[in-house]
This record gives C-alpha cells, sequence and structure tokens, in this order.
C-alpha cells in the first residue's frame, strides 16, 4: 500500500512539474535565456502581437511603398544583437569546450555542423567581447539558431521582414521609432557619423519602447525572408497576416536596421536593404563559402523566438536546409 501511495504521488508531482512547466511556456515575458554548462547568457524581450502599417510613402524609395496594414502574432525578440561572446562558442567546438563549466560538449550539440574556420579575422579588429557578431552568411546565421534549439530546446530563428520592422517601430508610425528629427539619430545609433568607422559593444545607445537596442545601426540584421523589391504590392488594400517570402535563392536576401556605415536616412524603420555577392568578391575559394562574408563586417543578427512554436519537425525542416552553392 505505500509503494501504491509513493508511486501515485509520483505521478501527481510529475503531472505538477509539466503543468507548471507548460504555464512558463505560455507565459509572454520578458526571460533570460541561460546555456546550460556554461556561464554564457542571452536575454528576450516580449513583443505583443498586434496590428501595424508597414512601409513608406514618405520618400522616393519605391521598394517601401505601399504601405499596408500587417497582422503579427505575438514573439519575443533579442534585447541586443547576438554577441560574439555568444557567437563564437558556435564557431569554434574548441572555445566551447573551454567555456563549458565540466570541459565538456554534449554529443547531440557536437552533431551540429560548425562554419568553416574563417581565414580572415571576422571582428576585423573592431572587438570581440560585448561586440556584435558579423559577417556570417544567412546560412550560418540559420546553423547558429540550430546549434542554440540543441543546446537549450527552444526553437530560435531569424525575423521575417515584417516582424523586424514592427519589433523596431514599437507602436511608432514615424520615420524612425522616437520621432521623424533624423537630427536625434546620434542619442539611438552607431552610424556613419558618430561610429568611426566600427562596432560598438551592444546596449550603449538608447533603446526603443519595447526595451530593443542598436535597432538601428551597429549592425544591420538579417531577416529570414527573400529580399523582393516589389513584395508589398501584392498586399496593397489587404491585411497581410504573417507574411514571409520564403526564400528560395542565394540571393538577395532582405537586411534591416542599417549598420555603422550607414547614412541616418538608411536607418528609418521601413528602409530596407539586400545582400549582394559582392559581399563574397575577396573569398579565394572555389566555390564561395557557405559560411561567411568576408566583405560584409557591418552584417550581423537579431534572434526571434515565436510564442506559439512549430512542431520538431517543422522546426529541423527550417534548419535543415541545404545551402545554396555560391557562384
Amino acid at each position: 500500500m505505500t509503494t501504491n501511495f509513493v508511486k501515485k504521488g509520483a505521478v501527481v508531482f510529475s503531472l505538477l512539474v509539466a503543468n507548471l512547466l507548460s504555464s512558463a511556456q505560455t507565459r509572454h515575458e520578458r526571460y533570460v535565456q541561460k546555456l546550460d554548462g556554461t556561464n554564457l547568457a542571452f536575454s528576450m524581450e516580449a513583443i505583443p502581437g498586434g496590428e501595424f502599417m508597414m512601409g513608406s510613402d514618405k520618400g522616393q524609395k519605391d521598394d517601401e511603398k505601399p504601405v499596408h496594414k500587417v497582422k503579427l502574432d505575438p514573439f519575443w525578440m533579442g534585447t541586443y544583437e547576438v554577441t560574439w561572446d555568444i557567437y563564437e562558442p558556435f564557431v569554434y567546438k574548441d572555445l566551447e569546450v573551454t567555456q563549458s563549466v565540466d570541459g565538456k560538449v554534449a554529443p547531440e550539440v557536437d552533431a551540429v555542423t560548425r562554419p568553416t574556420k574563417p581565414y580572415l579575422d571576422m571582428t576585423f579588429g573592431m572587438g570581440k567581447e560585448g561586440h556584435p557578431a558579423l559577417a556570417m552568411t544567412h546560412y550560418n546565421a540559420i546553423q547558429f539558431c540550430k546549434w542554440l534549439y540543441t543546446r537549450t530546446g527552444v526553437f530560435y530563428r531569424l525575423p521575417t521582414e515584417a516582424e523586424w520592422e514592427y519589433a523596431c517601430r514599437a507602436g511608432s508610425t514615424t520615420e524612425y521609432y522616437f520621432g521623424d528629427d533624423a537630427s536625434r539619430v546620434e542619442e539611438y545609433a552607431w552610424f556613419a557619423d558618430n561610429s568611426g568607422g566600427e562596432t560598438a559593444p551592444v546596449g550603449k545607445k538608447k533603446p526603443n519602447a519595447w526595451g530593443l537596442y542598436d535597432m538601428m545601426g551597429n549592425v544591420a540584421e538579417w531577416t529570414f525572408d527573400q529580399y523582393i523589391p516589389d513584395f508589398y504590392k501584392q498586399y496593397s488594400g489587404k491585411v497581410a497576416d504573417n507574411p514571409v517570402a520564403v526564400p528560395t535563392t542565394l540571393y538577395p536576401h532582405s537586411v534591416r536596421g542599417g549598420s555603422f556605415e550607414s547614412k541616418a536616412e538608411d536607418l528609418r524603420s521601413a528602409a530596407r536593404m539586400a545582400s549582394d555577392p559582392f559581399w563574397k568578391q575577396l573569398d579565394p575559394q572555389i566555390p564561395k563559402s557557405n559560411w561567411w562574408f568576408p566583405e560584409a563586417p557591418f552584417v550581423g543578427l537579431r534572434l526571434v523566438r515565436p510564442l506559439n512554436p512549430p512542431s520538431h519537425e517543422e522546426i529541423m525542416a527550417y534548419y535543415d536546409k541545404a545551402p545554396i552553392k555560391d557562384f
């Protein structure tokens, strides 16, 4: 009888734990993701679902038109751009081992394909600790997300272009998320006028209303989307529900936010940028590397986590698309 009581108690306890975990997953609030076995961690801000007007009709950029309504589900977004502190252990297994408390890397983590070791200093002398990771390809960025998933069990991915602009605007309808006065950009961003031609440690400027730092400048940020100049036209007069231009070709992908090299006008919330094969012109490999852009020391990434994740099979389909060979 005692044995049965203990077994029943264990079952009840297991159910309580499961319910608590389930409840924790459905709470939509800021959290800090720790990488077990290391001292590494990063924070994620809760971005509410809602509708916004995407694009801009105030300038001459046709790829930002027409302004159209977009509806998005809730998600989390990284407080900061991904830094080398988090990214470099993915690049170098030896470094991951040294940063692990027990000096070991789990077999399933070790099995994740890592980038080829870059033949250049991919910091380009701009600094590492606290600085944004940079010059990774779109494929590289997604494989980093897979490494995080294997380490944490949490589905991290690149933002869609719509999610990125929505999070950047943080409820604003102006050209910049702080207003229309471009003279105030320096309060919020590292860009051509104040960067000295290099990145800065993340989080040193003012955040937007949703607690996101460096959405403008420092490094431009990958989105998942294919860059299609007239993509918005199909939504004229309609509501786009969680839109995404699923990528099918290697170039171009949509990049957002501008960088330390950008002019103020290119930091506007609606401003779009496209990846370019020129970013690999110095790459001596034939075919070109799947992993690095040696001439794009201005592009990095920021993580997104959907509130309602897809199935494991769908997650792995997102991560495991074969790289498209460069030319």
